[in-house]
């Protein structure tokens, strides 16, 4: 743990923008044990009271599907030096998991997310905000390839839950929020000099 706060970076962006790539990137490149990761996706709000049919059915591409009070709750216990108890969200019933995963107050905090920046009280959290700028017919092949292969999805599922939430709300939500970023990178962590300028400013915090 660090004696100084975290100084948290949120590395936002549509889905399969490369957002983990990033978030791996600069963990590699930073000292080990400086750097936790916060995914957003784990915040996601459980419904138990719902099938798993209606469950299937909701909209997870919309600011009101995520628990922002918890995670806020958690960035003020990690800013003020205690660690935390992160959800673990199960994507294949979505449903939150009776385990935990627990986050250290490391120097640097990345938060990972599609909509972070959409939240007045999240942005007003966190210190640098990159966004990861990637074209639509890219992120969408990711996002087949990643559901099909790690979420048991089909084509036809992710096809429509594309076409009717997480396009729309692309659109409505997450490209809007890009002006609310400090940092846009465009092809995300294949960009290897944005990557360094990122890095080298976060390097900087260890040594400052």
């Amino acid at each position: 743990m660090s004696a100084e706060p975290p100084f948290f970076v949120a590395v936002v962006g549509g889905t399969g923008s490369g957002k983990s790539t990033v978030a791996e990137r600069i963990v590699e490149a930073m000292p080990a044990g400086s750097v936790s990761v916060i995914a957003h996706d784990n915040y996601y709000r459980p419904r138990p009271d719902l099938t798993l049919a209606d469950r299937e059915q909701l909209n997870f591409d919309h600011p009101d599907a995520l628990d922002n009070p918890l995670l806020i709750e958690h960035l003020d216990a990690l800013r003020a030096g205690s660690a935390v108890q992160t959800p673990v969200y199960d994507f294949a019933t979505h449903l939150r998991l009776d385990t935990t995963r627990a986050v250290q107050p490391t120097r640097v905090v990345i938060v990972e997310g599609i909509l972070l920046l959409v939240d007045r009280e999240l942005r007003a959290r966190l210190d640098l905000k990159l966004y990861v700028d990637t074209d639509a017919d890219v992120r969408i092949l990711r996002r087949l390839q990643r559901d099909m292969e790690q979420r048991g999805r089909t084509f036809d599922q992710v096809l429509r839950q594309y076409t009717h939430t997480v396009r729309p709300m692309h659109l409505q939500f997450v490209e809007p929020s890009k002006r609310y970023a400090d940092v846009i990178i465009p092809e995300g962590g294949h960009n290897d000099v944005a990557m360094a300028l990122v890095v080298s400013r976060l390097q900087q915090l260890l040594v400052s």
